[in-house]
C-alpha cells in the first residue's frame, strides 16, 4: 500500500487586527498630544482588552455580533471610567486654587472629554498600517504557494474594507470574512464553518494564522490548522511560554511564515 500523501494546504485565513495591522499605533496616533504617549499606550491597550471582553459576553450570551464601532465607542466609555484614566475625560481642578476663583481658576475638561475626539479615536481604527513583513509573507503565500488568502476576521465589512486600503493590502486577500457578515462572532464553531462551507475547502485544508489564542482554539476545534503569531500588543492575559506548544506553529513574526505554512 503506498504511504498516505499529506494534505494539500490550499488556503489560509488570516485573523487581521492585531496578527496582521498594528491597531495600538493608529490609536496612540490619534490621542490628543496633550496625553502622555505612555498614558496613550496604556489607554490603546486597555481599550483593545475590554473591545475582546465585551465581545466575548455578547459570544456567551448568544448575541448577534453588533457593529464594532458601536463596540469601540462603549468600551472606550468604560474605560474612561476607571480610575487609572478618569482624569483623561473628566475636568480636573485648577492646579492653583485661590481663595477667589477666577474663570482661569475653574476644573478644565480631560483631553479626553469631547465627545468628538472620542468619535475620532474610535475612527481611527479605520486607518492601520500593516506589520512591516506581512506583505510580503502574504504574497508570497498567495503566490509561491499558490494558497488562497483570506481574511476571517470580527468586524465589519465596511471596517475590513478600509483597512486593506489604508494597509496597503488591498489586492492581497481573495475575499474578506467579517463577523458582520458570517453573522456569528469568532470563536463561534458556525463563524468556521461556514467561512469553509463558502469556499468548499475541508477543514485540514485549511489554516488559520492569528495573534490571538482564542481564535486558534476555536479553529482547532473545527479542525483546522493553527499558526500563532505572536504580537506584543495582543494576548496580554496569556502565558505566553504555554502558548509556544499549544498550536501547530509559533511564530515571533510572519517572516518565517511561507516556509511555515508549507511544512504543515
Amino acid at each position: 500500500m503506498a504511504p498516505e500523501q499529506p494534505t494539500k494546504i490550499k488556503a489560509v485565513f488570516f485573523d487581521f487586527m492585531g496578527t496582521c495591522l498594528d491597531w495600538h499605533g493608529a490609536v496612540v496616533a490619534a490621542t490628543p498630544a496633550a496625553v502622555p504617549r505612555a498614558a496613550a499606550s496604556a489607554l490603546a491597550l486597555e481599550w483593545r482588552r475590554q473591545y475582546f471582553l465585551s465581545n466575548a459576553a455578547r459570544h456567551s450570551a448568544g448575541l448577534a455580533p453588533e457593529d464594532i464601532d458601536d463596540t469601540l465607542a462603549r468600551t472606550l466609555a468604560q474605560v474612561l471610567q476607571q480610575p487609572a484614566f478618569a482624569h483623561l475625560a473628566s475636568p480636573s481642578p485648577s492646579p492653583s486654587p485661590s481663595p477667589s476663583p477666577s474663570p482661569s481658576d475653574t476644573a478644565q475638561p480631560g483631553p479626553l472629554a469631547a465627545a468628538a475626539v472620542q468619535a475620532h479615536m474610535v475612527r481611527a481604527w479605520h486607518a492601520q498600517r500593516a506589520w512591516p513583513e506581512v506583505g510580503a509573507a502574504i504574497t508570497q503565500i498567495r503566490d509561491g504557494l499558490g494558497a488562497d488568502v483570506f481574511v476571517h476576521a470580527n468586524g465589519t465589512t465596511r471596517l475590513q474594507l478600509d483597512l486593506v486600503r489604508s494597509s496597503g493590502l488591498r489586492g492581497c486577500f481573495s475575499m474578506l470574512f467579517s463577523s458582520q457578515l458570517l453573522g456569528v462572532y469568532k470563536p463561534h464553531p458556525e463563524a468556521y464553518a461556514k467561512a469553509l462551507q463558502l469556499v468548499k475547502l475541508d477543514p485540514a485544508e485549511v489554516v488559520l494564522v492569528a495573534a490571538h489564542a482564542y481564535d486558534l482554539r476555536g479553529a482547532a476545534a473545527a479542525g483546522m490548522k493553527t499558526v500563532y503569531v505572536r504580537r506584543w500588543t495582543d494576548d496580554v492575559d496569556e502565558d505566553v511560554e504555554k502558548l509556544r506548544t499549544e498550536f501547530d506553529a509559533f511564530l515571533d513574526g510572519m517572516e518565517d511564515l511561507p516556509d511555515t505554512i508549507a511544512g504543515l
